[in-house]
């Protein structure tokens, strides 16, 4: 039987992991854009949100003067002084003129962009045989010198929802892209894919690859429930992480959604002025060297 200072002293361990771990976060924010950029209080609240973050997939972005994110990120270094943010966009994408993009918000002195790039159309000759796609994944590899996993991709996904099953099950192929292109199995991919309620059906879900493979974790389990609002309880949005070796680099029940309508005492009005969607969450562990060089 554990004595009551050993337990205490796990207990501890475990908070200190938490608190030296690197949060990895993905919302998708609604219609960002000008409007948004210009609204005080709704950006009071974003900021709170990402500055928990150490890197975070913001999506829906829609900037045609490509000034929101800028102005977003500013006001994030003005806040959180003790960090340095920077951006990572993706182009403008979509198939007429709604055009959305994907951005990664990200501490510097915690992670190193190493490469990037936009999954291809299919007519570019590679893996994406058909054009299912309505909003094609953008890939970025990056560094993180402090964790256990150093060295992993982040790809980001928003689905059209009348076409989310074909969408997610494609994205195996991008993920057997990533490895022939990059050499590596230590993929996430992240935000929101549509992946719950009437866009998805029980037997459809055995046709997506990403679910139907066992390597592939889904952190973000379909009983979550990532809306904002009261009548809707739906896990629109996910996090999968692939392989044992990614798996092993997590802080076990770190993945969530984040629920900014009660963390701030938010009235449901005014939550859905920021997002309609909450944000999901997963934190990774520190690095054993790193925790030495941190120790109490």
């Amino acid at each position: 039987m554990r004595s009551p200072l050993l337990l205490l002293c796990l207990s501890g361990i475990c908070l200190w992991m938490v608190a030296l771990s690197l949060k990895i976060c993905a919302f998708n924010v609604r219609s960002f854009g000008e409007a948004k950029a210009r609204n005080k209080r709704v950006m009071e609240i974003l900021i709170k949100i990402i500055a928990r973050c150490d890197l975070c997939l913001i999506q829906e972005v829609r900037d045609s003067k490509g000034e929101a994110i800028p102005t977003l990120v500013r006001e994030l270094n003005r806040f959180d002084k003790s960090n340095s943010y920077a951006h990572i966009e993706s182009k403008r994408l979509g198939r007429n003129s709604y055009k959305e993009q994907y951005v990664y918000i990200y501490r510097t002195d915690m992670l190193r962009v190493q490469e990037q790039f936009q999954y291809p159309k299919p007519n570019t000759g590679m893996a994406n045989e058909t054009d299912v796609f309505s909003r094609e994944p953008f890939i970025v590899r990056f560094y993180s010198p402090s964790t256990l996993v150093k060295d992993f991709v982040l790809v980001g996904q928003h689905t059209c929802p009348k076409n989310a099953m074909k969408e997610m099950d494609e994205l195996y192929s991008v993920f057997q892209a990533i490895c022939k292109k990059w050499k590596t199995e230590n993929v996430m991919f992240l935000g929101d894919l549509n992946a719950a309620c009437s866009y998805v059906t029980i037997k459809g879900w055995g046709m997506v690859r990403l679910r139907s493979d066992p390597k592939f974790r889904w952190l973000i389990g379909d009983e979550e429930d990532t809306t904002v609002r009261e009548k809707t309880h739906c896990a629109y949005d996910r996090i999968v992480v692939h392989g044992k070796a990614f798996m092993s680099g997590i802080v076990p029940n770190s993945a969530q959604p984040f629920n900014f309508k009660k963390e701030f005492e938010l009235t449901e009005e005014e939550a859905l002025k920021v997002s309609d969607h909450y944000p999901v969450e997963v934190d990774l562990k520190p690095s054993h060297r790193y925790l030495l060089r941190n120790e109490l």
